[in-house]
């Protein structure tokens, strides 16, 4: 699918009159996540973990707790997550209970020991996979192990299909104050071609309920480019996502990581380019939908959000993690960030269930940062705010952004991604809908994987 400058689309885009070049979508992953990149965590550095852990526990750290729940009812084509989609009541109890056996062994060392949550997070998979008995028997025992007590913010992600009054009732009850609904589109035709579980019908339904129950914050996710996807219907996708109202909407691009079941399919068929809108079409349907958002009352706060009261809904997982909060993390594949040392859990639930009844943590490889690292990690994952103040890193890390990263900020601005002042860097819509692909140019020269300026 190409954009084309008769589109109804094309005018959203800030640069639509400028000439465009087509980038198909191909095989990978662009999204940065996290910094440095998970390629250079290494098994040899587990040992690190362990040596943070006997520290005293700090008191100017905050702490987050992640659980992930890697069920689901069925595996979208895009999905590249540790999911499983053949468990039984059974074998999801046995997870649960590996897990809290892991939990509890991180809980009680020195550097955790009496540290309450500033955070909490259920990932997946999908954590409204799970009845509510398991739920409650879950959180109770996290709680134990780990008080939720004036955490900022409980966030719990859910698959709209598997939420009925009695689950969202559940859900509310175990202390959630931010859910997260995986709407992505509206239309069933591209919903079940995606490998999609729910129906749209099963959106409007949880969302309503779930507005009568008082979580503090609802979000919506959407995914611009998905398979089949048209024009005329991301405009409606939009303008149904506008008459819900929601807290905040998180819009993604579509990508297709190596380890996807589309993927697989386009390996099998020989092709290169995805079945997917190509990036720049993209990003015009992201500009199109900030746009729409903007003009009833919302506010861009992000390259992926808009949120309608920034006053009120914060992502606090989200801007703790970037700041450098401490996350202990449980579960499969699961990754979390100790005193300085990142780690990720075994992939897979056979290694990570026989390192618990092993009694060894179940962690697969770590990475210690360097105070370089650190600082490189934060501007470049704070960047996607759209707006950075110098002095805040030269206070916080003493390192002055424009010295550490001269070359690559007047490349932004040379290229119209940017404007620069005397006290920070805000970037253009064109350089927000673009930014993952363009931090790789701030990464440590060992970490990078290109460089598009001289």
């Amino acid at each position: 699918m190409q954009t084309t400058l008769d589109s109804p689309l094309a005018s959203a885009a800030t640069e639509a009159n400028a000439p465009k070049k087509v980038e198909q979508t191909e095989v990978g992953n662009y999204f940065v996540s996290n910094y440095p990149p998970f390629s250079f965590w290494k098994p040899d550095q587990v040992s690190l973990v362990e040596e943070v852990l006997q520290r005293p526990a700090p008191t100017n750290i905050p702490l987050g707790v992640y659980f992930h729940i890697p069920f689901c009812r069925k595996r979208c084509h895009f999905c590249y997550f540790k999911v499983y989609t053949d468990k039984n009541a059974q074998e999801v109890k046995a997870y649960i209970d590996a897990g809290m056996r892991e939990m509890a062994s991180f809980a009680s060392q020195p550097y955790l020991k009496g540290r309450k949550a500033h955070f909490v997070y259920f990932g997946g998979g999908t954590p409204s996979y799970l009845s509510v008995p398991q739920l409650k028997d879950l959180t109770n025992r996290m709680k134990d192990l780990v008080s939720w007590e004036g955490a900022a913010e409980v966030a719990f992600e859910a698959e709209p299909g598997t939420l009925n009054e009695v689950k969202l009732t559940g859900i509310r009850e175990i202390g959630v104050t931010r859910l997260s609904l995986g709407v992505e589109n509206f239309d069933d035709h591209i919903l079940e071609t995606n490998g999609r579980a729910h129906r749209s019908g099963e959106i409007d339904k949880a969302y309503r309920f779930a507005r009568t129950l008082g979580f503090e914050h609802i979000n919506i996710d959407l995914i611009a480019g998905m398979m089949n996807e048209t024009a005329a219907n991301w405009k409606d996708t939009v303008a149904k996502a506008v008459a819900m109202q929601p807290d905040a909407v998180t819009i993604y691009q579509m990508e297709v990581p190596f380890n996807t079941t589309m993927y697989q399919q386009m390996k099998a068929e020989g092709k290169v380019t995805a079945p997917v809108a190509d990036w720049q079409t993209k990003r015009d349907w992201v500009s199109y939908a900030f746009d729409e958002f903007q003009k009833v009352g919302y506010t861009v706060t992000s390259a992926y959000t808009v949120v309608k009261d920034p006053q009120r809904i914060k992502f606090v997982y989200r801007d703790s993690l970037w700041e450098g909060a401490d996350l202990l993390s449980s579960g499969v594949a699961s990754f979390g960030h100790l005193g300085g040392v990142h780690y990720q859990n075994q992939a897979d639930v056979g290694p990570y269930m026989q390192a618990i009844d092993a009694g060894q943590r179940p962690i697969y490889r770590a990475y210690q940062t360097t105070a370089e690292d650190r600082f490189v990690r934060e501007f470049i994952l704070k960047l996607k705010l759209g707006r950075s103040e110098f002095d805040y890193y030269i206070k916080k890390f003493g390192e002055d952004p424009r010295k550490h990263f001269g070359p690559q900020l007047d490349y932004l601005a040379k290229e119209g991604f940017a404007t620069l002042d005397a006290n920070g860097i805000t970037l253009t819509r064109d350089g927000l809908l673009q930014v993952d692909r363009l931090l790789h140019d701030f990464f440590l020269p060992q970490h990078r994987q290109y460089a598009r300026y001289t």
